[in-house]
């Protein structure tokens, strides 16, 4: 992937740096040679970035021609959002605070040069604003009422660096593209970077380490650079093609953050954040369902107006949800009205809406494997031994903990099972899912539509093996090549 760092004047840098090339604005913008170019990353150093300067179609034009601008569109607009400022500021509040505990003054310039300072002590608050905002050269105001807060964040001029510093800009540029892997430092060079987001911690992950090693392996046969990553590696996004997200997702999470700074930055992404924040929240779930609907077990939203009613509605015992549950956490069955109500005073201090369910026991669960709104697989999830649900984290035994997990060939899938799941996933987007049913009655229920779904090698592998592995990659590879060829993303 070509470097190619975009000024208005050659006279803005003169600075050599190794395999990367400096290129006049105009130039890039109207000379058919940069048009052409297939992958290329774009360093955006204009003196301006306001609406329809060239600084702007810089950006504009190169996520149009499918390469990686940076800073890119949507980061040029996070940095006019004063909502986005504010939100970083309560996110970063102790940071902040920490960083600048020192100062004296009310108020305090930051100056960012490719995410460093030429002090050494504000080097992680640096490191987390150029997270956030990926821009080369940032200018962050603080000022200081009963605690420093950031008041705005921009763009810094590369005309407008101060002489003084100009040594330090150089030496700082080195460093990051040296840093950073953005083209030929490996031996072997592939067509696509995908990035692979795991927590090596996590308890309960989507997917097992031979199911990882099976992803990365389909990977690199379909022409894949590939790297797992981690929380720590939020900056390094633009270094990629793709991210697929193979850890437990939420909203409130670095997850999500990842999938927004991904899709932001042309990435594609898997679990794109429009599938998470639709998947992730029960709620929404339930109204979408109900609109669509698509059958699901008798199903109630409760608040605090309404929670008598639910014995009434619902009967019991009855399922209670937390709106961002997941893996039976955060999920529990009322058994009498002592309980329920019990259950209801926890959650209702924690979410101002919550789902409740009538209790619909059965052997197992259905879940349907779904990717490109086609049916990838099918499993029968069974329910934990002596318990209701497939995971039970009280258990005795580590083995207690899980149910097993049956692969089914899609010719023994009842047709009102695959059909049902397919509508509920096709509401959520074309991403990749696993919709979970029961069957009562011959007839299928939705319990929920989950983004991230579960792929573990030994369990929803059986049938496809490692053709399960290679399909979602290849649906990767295509996305990146419609991306490229300027037929847009299809996530969501």
């Amino acid at each position: 992937m070509r470097k190619i760092i975009i000024v208005d004047y050659p006279k803005d840098w003169e600075e050599a740096i190794e395999d990367t090339e400096v290129v006049d604005a105009q130039t890039y913008l109207t000379n058919p040679t940069y048009t052409d170019i297939r992958s290329a990353r774009i360093f955006n150093l204009c003196r301006s970035h306001r609406y329809q300067s060239a600084g702007y179609y810089v950006s504009l034009l190169a996520e149009a021609r499918g390469h990686k601008p940076i800073p890119s569109v949507t980061t040029m607009q996070d940095l006019k959002s004063p909502t986005i400022v504010r939100a970083i500021t309560v996110e970063m509040e102790d940071l902040i605070q920490k960083s600048l505990a020192g100062l004296k003054s009310t108020s305090f310039t930051l100056s960012i040069y490719f995410g460093q300072n030429l002090a050494q002590k504000y080097e992680k608050l640096c490191k987390a604003l150029h997270d956030h905002f990926q821009a080369p050269l940032l200018r962050a105001q603080f000022v200081y009422k009963d605690n420093w807060v950031l008041q705005s964040i921009s763009q810094v001029p590369i005309n407008e660096v101060q002489e003084d510093h100009r040594k330090y800009l150089k030496s700082f540029a080195k460093s990051y593209f040296a840093r950073h892997r953005f083209s030929g430092a490996r031996i072997n060079r592939k067509a696509y970077d995908l990035a692979i987001l795991v927590d090596p911690q996590e308890k309960a992950p989507p997917s097992n380490e031979k199911a990882i090693q099976h992803f990365v392996e389909a990977a690199e046969c379909q022409g894949f650079y590939t790297e797992l990553i981690t929380k720590d590696d939020y900056r390094r996004l633009p270094e990629f093609d793709a991210l697929f997200i193979r850890e437990t997702t939420a909203v409130n999470h670095h997850t999500y953050r990842f999938a927004r700074k991904a899709y932001a930055d042309g990435l594609v992404v898997i679990d794109d954040p429009v599938s998470i924040l639709r998947c992730t929240n029960k709620v929404y779930l339930a109204e979408l369902l109900a609109k669509a609907k698509v059958p699901v077990p008798k199903t109630m939203i409760i608040h605090k107006d309404n929670r008598q009613e639910v014995v009434k509605e619902l009967g019991l015992p009855c399922v209670l949800k937390l709106p961002d549950s997941s893996f039976s956490q955060g999920v529990v069955k009322a058994k009498d009205v002592e309980e329920l109500q019990q259950e209801l005073d926890k959650m209702l201090e924690t979410s101002e809406l919550i789902i409740g369910q009538e209790y619909t026991p059965t052997e197992f669960d259905w879940r349907i494997g779904v990717l490109d709104k086609q049916p990838l697989y099918a499993c029968k999830y069974y329910m934990a031994k002596g318990h209701w649900q497939i995971y039970n984290w009280n258990g005795k035994r580590k083995q207690d903990e899980e149910g097993d997990g049956e692969v089914i060939p899609f010719e023994q899938v009842p047709f009102h099972v695959l059909h049902t799941a397919l509508k509920a996933a096709n509401l959520i987007g074309n991403g990749l899912y696993g919709v979970d049913l029961k069957e009562i009655d011959g007839k299928a229920y939705v319990i929920e539509v989950n983004d991230n779904p579960s792929i573990d090698a030994g369990v929803e592998d059986k049938i496809l093996k490692k053709e399960l592995y290679a399909s979602i990659i290849k649906s990767i590879k295509q996305r990146i090549d419609n991306h490229k060829n300027g037929n847009g993303r299809t996530e969501g």
